[in-house]
């Protein structure tokens, strides 16, 4: 039978007598925390831009790819949502996937 053990769960004591958890062995590669800094700075940096387009653009993009706290979905999906054509929610897609590759361009973000 298999036990649950906590990542936080005393497992000894150190030199000067302090508690050890599981989590105070293992660590964090720094790599990893590197990794997530960059997606964060990257992820702002994206939203900052898609604020810019329009809000048909801006939800689009969001149910599409799931930005912010929206779940993707289907351009099938968010037609039926806003009431227009699939097609149409391409042509906003496509638009707004355009003035975003502009935006980073003019930024040598490429």
């Amino acid at each position: 039978m298999k036990t649950e053990v906590s990542l936080y769960d005393p497992i000894g004591v150190d030199k000067e007598g302090n508690e050890i958890s599981l989590i105070d062995i293992l660590g964090t590669d720094p790599e990893v925390v590197a990794d997530m800094v960059e997606t964060t700075f990257e992820r702002n940096h994206l939203m900052e831009k898609v604020r810019r387009l329009t809000n048909r653009e801006k939800m689009v993009l969001e149910m599409r790819f799931g930005l912010g706290t929206t779940a993707r979905k289907t351009q099938r999906e968010i037609a039926r949502t806003l009431g227009i054509s699939r097609s149409y929610v391409s042509r906003i897609e496509k638009r707004a996937l355009n003035k975003l590759t502009k935006e980073f361009s003019m930024e040598g973000c490429q």
